[in-house]
C-alpha cells in the first residue's frame, strides 16, 4: 500500500507543539492581576491557577509548559474571542481554552500545584 505524502495531512502530537517565548512573558508579567481582579467571579480560578503552577515548574517538559502559557495567555489578553465585559459570557471562550489546555496537560498537573493554587485561593499567598 502506498503511503500518502500530502503535506497537509500532517498529525502534530502535542509534544511537537510549539513553544512561545512571548507567551511566557506575557503570562508571567500580567496573570495575577487578572487572576486576582476575577478570582471570585470565574469558576475556573482554581484550574488557571493550578496552570500556572505547572506552567513555572521547571520539572514540567516544555511541551507542556507551551500549552499552558498559551492558555493562559489566551485567558489573561484583552483581545478574546467574547469580550470579559459581557456579564454571563464573557469568559466561556476563557473557560473552555483553559479546559483545554487542563485536558491536554492533565497529566503534568501534580497534587502540588493543585495545593499551591487552594493555598493561594485561601489567602495563604505570601
Amino acid at each position: 500500500m502506498k503511503k500518502d505524502h500530502n503535506p497537509f495531512n500532517a498529525e502534530l502530537t502535542l509534544q511537537e507543539l510549539p513553544y512561545s517565548k512571548e507567551n511566557e512573558e506575557l503570562v508571567t508579567k500580567n496573570f495575577w492581576t487578572k487572576t486576582k481582579k476575577f478570582a471570585g467571579k470565574i469558576p475556573f480560578t482554581k484550574d488557571a491557577i493550578a496552570m500556572y503552577y505547572c506552567a513555572v515548574d521547571a520539572q514540567t517538559p516544555l511541551w507542556a509548559k507551551g500549552i499552558a502559557f498559551g492558555a493562559l495567555a489566551y485567558f489573561i489578553s484583552p483581545l478574546d474571542a467574547i469580550p470579559d465585559a459581557l456579564i454571563g459570557l464573557g469568559f466561556t471562550d476563557d473557560a473552555a481554552v483553559i479546559v483545554a489546555g487542563i485536558k491536554a496537560i492533565s497529566g503534568q498537573i501534580t497534587d502540588e500545584h493543585r495545593g499551591k493554587a487552594e493555598t493561594f485561593l485561601n489567602g495563604d499567598n505570601k
